[in-house]
């Protein structure tokens, strides 16, 4: 005789596209108990029978039962079943005037100030030219990255309570170690690298471990913003440092402050001129550091992408005195979403940067580490960027092309063979933010120079993504730019 399914009804919403059949099923039966569809005490079906009554597998069953119970929502014993928790607090929802807000938040919230370079900030909805923070994600191998996720979801058992050290997953941690001294030259090992959630985490953290108030650091002018915020909410005085055709001018540093506590750069593709670092001024730049004790924070952010010879050897590379600290991300490499990073620290400093770490955050996403560990030991990762160079070379060129052939006498963009953006300077006497405003309102992204600039005047300039897009979209922003600039000649 067949077995009755436990009489059993709850009103689940469909699941949205994209969104994973356990974290569908967790977050609603989470939410049916925040909001008392399910009683405390109630008795939910034995997993088998859920999963035949909603026709779903039983393992996806298990898995958002299981992490119900570890967060306090069910509670599970033999031969008394699975129940909603009588400790579940009761949702209220409670409309408060501006003036029944704590004392404390008008503070934060009256304090807070935009950091510069977000004031006046042109975000545009959508996919438009030429916004550069984005890789070609159709260009990404989705379905090859989804079976290997697949692959691990389920065996979930093997990796769902797997212990954390602080450091990561292990064997992406040797991958990422093999990976930077065969591709980039860096000299470490796996127990050196420190898997974060993104390039801005890393930094957060290093400023807290590295300066405390009132030390000074250098920074480049023109240069990566999310660096000099992080420093200056750590308390550190920021020291404008010029950058040239050679990178950073060490010299201009030392008579800036030579007794700086460290300096941030982007040595390999300067952001965001777009300049590679010459030797002689690596070469001086860890002089300096070894001389007086100071860090060197190099940040890696796309140096894969070159279109012309190797990528520039890291400067850690050249680094013998455990002086530099260095900083890469998976994000602009595969795909935004993909939040992992990593920092690759002296042997000394791992203890320290891992306990200030575990202040705010235990551990990074198992699942995620799992499976781009894969991906890159089974040799996708290295075919992707191979694949990516000529389709970014490519689009680098058209962009070149057009623009000798619309904007001569308006914009000059310059070729840097490198990255998923390029600098484009004015000349037609127009300031950054002015072009900037302009091409908004002809619906393109673009981003004025100045906004990366410390001290420094304005260089006149925009930047332009051209990664995310194919040459139709971008001759047709290009004309679309062209347009919008000439105008206001």
């Amino acid at each position: 005789m067949a077995k009755v399914v436990s009489s059993f009804e709850l009103s689940l919403n469909h699941r949205s596209r994209g969104q994973t059949l356990a974290n569908w099923l967790y977050s609603e039966l989470r939410a049916s108990i925040l909001e008392g569809r399910l009683k405390a005490g109630a008795k939910l079906p034995a997993s088998r029978d859920f999963a035949c009554l909603y026709q779903i597998s039983r393992g996806t069953v298990v898995a958002a039962f299981e992490r119900l119970q570890d967060e306090g929502y069910l509670s599970s014993r033999v031969g008394v079943g699975t129940r909603v928790n009588a400790v579940v607090p009761k949702r209220e929802v409670v409309s408060r005037s501006s003036s029944e807000v704590p004392g404390y938040v008008r503070r934060v919230v009256s304090g807070y100030k935009h950091p510069k370079p977000f004031v006046g900030w042109v975000s545009l909805t959508g996919q438009r030219p030429f916004k550069m923070s984005d890789p070609d994600l159709a260009a990404f191998p989705a379905e090859l990255w989804g079976r290997i996720a697949a692959r691990h979801a389920r065996a979930y058992r093997s990796w769902l309570r797997r212990e954390d050290d602080g450091c990561g997953y292990r064997p992406l941690r040797e991958a990422i170690a093999n990976y930077l001294g065969s591709s980039r030259g860096v000299r470490c090992q796996a127990d050196q690298v420190v898997i974060v959630s993104g390039t801005q985490q890393a930094l957060d953290l290093l400023a807290r471990v590295l300066v405390k108030a009132g030390d000074p650091v250098w920074m480049e002018d023109p240069g990566y913003f999310g660096a000099s915020i992080a420093f200056g909410r750590a308390g550190a005085e920021i020291i404008p440092v010029p950058v040239d055709e050679e990178g950073v001018s060490v010299s201009a540093g030392i008579n800036a402050c030579s007794n700086a506590k460290g300096v941030f750069l982007t040595p390999a593709h300067q952001y965001p001129l777009g300049i590679t670092l010459s030797l002689e001024r690596r070469m001086e730049i860890l002089n300096w550091a070894s001389h007086k004790g100071a860090f060197v924070i190099e940040d890696d952010y796309d140096s894969e992408y070159r279109f012309e010879g190797l990528p520039a050897p890291a400067l850690q590379g050249l680094d013998r005195n455990s002086n530099v600290i260095f900083v890469g991300s998976f994000t602009k490499l595969l795909f935004p979403a993909l939040r992992l990073g990593y920092v690759v620290l002296p042997p000394s400093l791992v203890e320290v940067f891992v306990a200030f770490r575990r202040s705010t955050d235990f551990r990074s996403s198992g699942m995620d580490q799992a499976v781009l560990n894969d991906f890159i030991a089974d040799g996708h990762f290295g075919r992707h960027l191979r694949r990516m160079r000529g389709l970014y070379a490519e689009r680098l060129a058209a962009l070149v092309h057009y623009g000798q052939r619309y904007l001569t006498g308006i914009l000059e963009i310059s070729n840097s063979k490198a990255g998923l953006y390029t600098v484009a300077f004015l000349r037609n006497g127009m300031a950054s933010r002015q072009a900037e405003s302009l091409a908004a309102a002809k619906g393109l992204e673009t981003r004025a120079l100045d906004r990366f600039c410390l001290k420094r005047s304005d260089p006149k300039g925009l930047l332009l993504g051209f990664a995310a897009f194919d040459e139709k979209a971008i001759r047709a922003g290009v004309i679309q730019l062209a347009s919008a600039l000439s105008r206001a000649r």
